[in-house]
């Protein structure tokens, strides 16, 4: 491909008040009035107190950081996206970037709960009006996890060196929801200092995780899965008080060694993987391994007989390939790395262990995180960028929906490409008889799924 013209011929003017190049937000942001944002936003979010007139109109605030980062805005000054051509004639309310920020610094920890409550409320009218957990009914899985985002503000609160050293990051925790044939969504977020164990708060995040898994429609089985960071009795305890069962990874510590080690070698089942998959201490890619399975194995021996948790220990073992054969007849006994995890899974022992093993797709997530709205944490103030995150969400949670409205593909499509070809499409707009009608380009590839997206979200909601 050439230019058609020589350079001299071609020129350039940014003075089209017609032309948007989002027009995507259009279907996007009609979704989220059906799911009522702006409603859940104007009863739960007051901030009192707050100078500047920071806590009014909160409903038009928070859609508009919500639209920004639908659009792709991972920053508050990228917030601008939003002013531009003929964006005022299709939304109203619209604010400043300035506006926005001084709204984020107004919120205090308190102010961050309200906006959870938001989220959560949001999440359950998205699953209620869209096809976004399929099969919920029957099983749905909730996974937890911890990832560090770097910063680089020496002034940014809560920013401190943690894991990573010589690194100064905030440490999120986040939930989420998925079922078996669904791309997972965000359940719930906190943010933490940087120091904060990997642990710290899963209790509590794990009991309004599968609160609001059920608020979701979960209503069938409900499992959660986490890796051994979050093997430890309260997180276990808060998925018994919830009605849930967990499946986590739990690490050689020295009691699950004695009973690994005490396992029969004919207990062992083969299994191969249809797809590799990387190991867990190599990073090697594997498709084979075998299965074992404790029947009834008694964690937290040392704690009070209350706290005690009998269950099933399941453990996956694979060859370790790192060890060098000695001498020309290679090994004379195979060496073994062993990963157990601790279940109360009534699957049996090698559908578990796969199910197990797919707690890997909240890794999805937080890649896309940091592809998208958390590629920063914009703010100076830790409750401002705490509210981010959970604006974060909302966005997420939206794309995802809009995508199970759209298309198959789209349902499971990264919400990087549901921005490319749902959202930044560019659109002119005509205007007759008090009606817009928005001109798209001819031949866009995702003419059909656009289409039906729209004509969706605007036909008129069936009746109660």
């Amino acid at each position: 491909m050439q230019s058609s013209h020589a350079a001299s011929a071609v020129s350039a003017a940014f003075d089209d008040t017609n032309l948007v190049a989002y027009a995507g937000l259009v279907p996007v942001m009609r979704l989220a009035e059906r799911c009522g944002l702006a409603r859940l936003t104007a009863q739960k979010v007051r901030l009192t107190g707050a100078k500047n007139s920071a806590g009014a109109a909160a409903h038009a605030k928070v859609t508009s950081i919500v639209a920004g980062m639908v659009a792709g805005a991972d920053s508050i000054d990228d917030l601008d996206v939003l002013r531009h051509g003929a964006m005022p004639a299709l939304f109203a309310g619209v604010r400043a970037p300035s506006t926005l920020g001084t709204f984020l610094r107004a919120f205090t920890h308190g102010h961050a709960l309200q906006l959870h409550a938001v989220h959560r409320r949001f999440l359950a009218q998205l699953a209620a009006h869209t096809p976004l957990l399929p099969g919920a009914s029957d099983k749905a899985f909730i996974e937890v996890d911890s990832t560090h985002k770097r910063v680089y503000g020496r002034t940014k609160q809560g920013a401190e060196y943690g894991r990573f050293k010589g690194i100064r990051t905030l440490h999120p925790l986040l939930a989420t929801i998925c079922t078996p044939t669904s791309r997972p969504v965000i359940a719930t977020v906190r943010l933490r200092r940087g120091k904060a164990a990997d642990s710290r708060g899963a209790p509590k995040l794990v009991s309004e995780a599968l609160a609001t898994a059920a608020e979701a429609g979960c209503t069938g089985m409900r499992i959660l899965r986490a890796d051994a960071q979050f093997y430890n009795a309260g997180v276990i305890a808060a998925c018994r008080r919830a009605g849930a069962r967990f499946s986590i990874t739990c690490g050689m510590n020295p009691s699950v060694k004695r009973a690994v080690l005490a396992i029969d070698d004919t207990a062992w089942q083969q299994i191969t993987y249809t797809t590799a998959v990387p190991d867990p201490d190599t990073g090697e890619l594997i498709s084979d391994a075998e299965v074992a399975e404790i029947p009834a194995y008694t964690a937290f021996a040392s704690r009070k007989k209350s706290e005690q948790v009998t269950a099933r220990l399941i453990v996956r073992r694979v060859r370790d390939l790192a060890t060098p054969a000695i001498g020309e007849q290679g090994e004379l006994f195979p060496v073994w790395r062993y990963h157990p995890f601790f279940t109360d899974n009534p699957a049996p022992t090698l559908q578990a262990e796969r199910e197990h093993r797919h707690h890997a797709v909240v890794e999805q997530v937080i890649a896309d995180s940091k592809a998208s709205a958390l590629a920063h944490l914009p703010s100076g103030h830790f409750h401002a960028n705490s509210a981010w995150l959970i604006l974060w969400a909302m966005a997420y949670n939206l794309l995802r929906a809009a995508g199970a409205l759209t298309s198959a593909f789209h349902t499971k499509a990264t919400t990087a490409t549901l921005r490319a070809h749902l959202v930044r499409v560019p659109a002119r707009i005509a205007r007759s008889a008090r009606r817009i009608t928005l001109h798209l380009p001819n031949n866009w590839p995702w003419q059909h799924a656009w289409t039906h997206l729209f004509d969706t979200v605007h036909r008129p909601p069936e009746a109660a």
